[in-house]
């Protein structure tokens, strides 16, 4: 460890009543880290606003997927899943797939253009790009959590039998099971990929703490594992240079490749509202314990440099990064910034979004963004 890194802080007893609750609770939080954008996959992004014109002119997204809607950017095209399936729309609102069938709660994770679509607690699996699918098929029991890399590699995280907790099997580009890790202990919450394809990272709860495990997919032995006592890991994710980022309750770690940890930033004595992580800089809604939405807005670089903070006094449903940008879905609207928070210019962003009864923001291209809901997904256009 460095000289200007910090040691891991062990907080005894933060958490103790949730993990003694985590095997009752742990599909319903994974449903709602998924659906709110929590998992992995990463998936609402904002910040490819490079315009600073106002909204031009706006159209809607007819999707036709059923509800419990969730979204992700393929880059030249938009896909949704829902309750009856999933679809995918051009930037032209002509559709390029579909696949219709039930699902009880989707979920979606995409990453370069691809994405999977899954059911939390059902069996249905469907890997994609904007033109063709790779992979539809059935696990054998309930799916937990699934996520993609860049290289269209993909992880498919399924309740386990006999006794184990979860089976984890990660999947080439082609659809073929390719590594396969049954865990016996524990609470598996996620898995990831490394950009490589040459990792497995698995997240679980143990009754004293959050574990990430680390599988070489050539080897079926454990590499190495990170510990956290005490406290819950809500979401992970790796970062370009091979390390993985932790969001934690109260901080921001980051792992290397053989499992030891860092804070970058630790924020106890606040309340985690919302985050996000972008390709190259993390922001942060940190509330003020009391009544209210008062707190403050923090952004900084993978590394934990702080970039600009801002007060808040506003209730936060959505926010989400990338490129440089972050744009933030309010009670009253959206407001777009630039990575050190300064306010950029909008005209009706924030009038449309709430008229369309936005719950969720995700960027489209350079020139356009989606305000997303359970009934519709709002085209909002930048003059270019």
């Amino acid at each position: 460890m460095s000289g200007g890194e910090k040691p891991v802080k062990k907080t005894r007893g933060l958490l103790r009543v949730a993990l003694s609750l985590v095997s009752l609770g742990v599909l319903v939080y994974v449903a709602i880290a998924l659906i709110t954008g929590r998992d992995s996959i990463m998936k609402q992004l904002f910040g490819l606003f490079s315009s600073r014109e106002p909204v031009e002119a706006i159209d809607e997204y007819l999707f036709e997927v059923g509800r419990s809607r969730v979204y992700a950017n393929l880059g030249s095209a938009v896909a949704a899943a829902g309750t009856l399936g999933v679809q995918v729309l051009d930037h032209g609102g002509n559709e390029l797939l579909r696949d219709p069938y039930r699902m009880s709660f989707p979920a979606i994770s995409e990453s370069g253009g691809k994405a999977i679509a899954f059911d939390i607690g059902g069996t249905s699996v469907r890997v994609f790009g904007a033109d063709e699918f790779a992979a539809s098929f059935e696990t054998e029991s309930g799916i937990i959590s699934a996520s993609i890399n860049e290289n269209g590699w993909f992880c498919v995280n399924i309740q386990g039998s006999g006794g184990y907790a979860c089976v984890v099997t990660v999947y080439n580009n082609l659809g073929k099971d390719v590594y396969k890790v049954t865990i016996s202990s524990g609470y598996v919450l996620s898995s990831l990929l490394s950009p490589d394809n040459k990792k497995l990272a698995i997240l679980s709860l143990t009754d004293s703490g959050s574990k990430i495990t680390y599988y070489e997919l050539d080897n079926a032995d454990v590499a190495d594992t990170f510990i956290l006592p005490d406290r819950l890991i809500i979401d992970v994710r790796y970062l370009p240079d091979g390390n993985i980022l932790a969001v934690t309750t109260d901080s921001l770690i980051t792992i290397d490749k053989h499992g030891s940890g860092s804070e970058i930033y630790w924020f106890a004595g606040k309340r985690l509202g919302g985050y996000a992580l972008g390709s190259n800089f993390i922001a942060l809604h940190l509330l003020d314990y009391g009544i209210g939405y008062n707190g403050r807005l923090v952004t900084m670089q993978n590394d934990g440099t702080f970039l600009g903070t801002i007060a808040t006094d506003f209730e936060v449903i959505s926010m989400s990064s990338a490129e440089g940008y972050m744009g933030v879905l309010r009670y009253d609207g959206v407001v777009i910034y630039d990575m050190e928070l300064s306010e950029m210019p909008y005209a009706a962003a924030a009038e449309v979004s709430v008229s369309a009864g936005a719950t969720g923001i995700m960027a489209l291209s350079g020139s356009a963004a989606l305000a997303t809901s359970d009934h519709s997904a709002v085209v909002i256009k930048i003059e270019s």
